[in-house]
């Protein structure tokens, strides 16, 4: 491994588990009555794209940062649709 792809693994792992906090402060709350809809929406896409991005250019650590944090925020998001669909009833 040279030290490029390190580098991209390390930055991988720490802007991937900052994520986490806020997962988990989700799914135990289950409030997510802060968080914009509309920048989660947007943003789960561009997760995304970044995965697809790294699959197709064989680039692990786009790929493994952006395929767990598409996990978290899809997490997040789920709650957030639920949360709004539960006010607008």
């Amino acid at each position: 491994m040279n030290w490029i792809t390190l580098c991209g693994l390390v930055a991988a792992f720490f802007t991937t588990i900052s994520f986490l906090p806020q997962a988990i402060k989700t799914i135990r709350t289950k409030d997510t009555s802060s968080i914009s809809l509309s920048m989660y929406i947007m943003f789960a896409f561009g997760t995304l794209m970044w995965f697809v991005y790294g699959i197709f250019s064989n680039n692990l650590p786009i790929t493994l940062a952006n395929g767990i944090t598409l996990i978290l925020a899809s997490i997040i998001l789920y709650f957030k649709i639920k949360q709004a669909s539960n006010v607008h009833k």
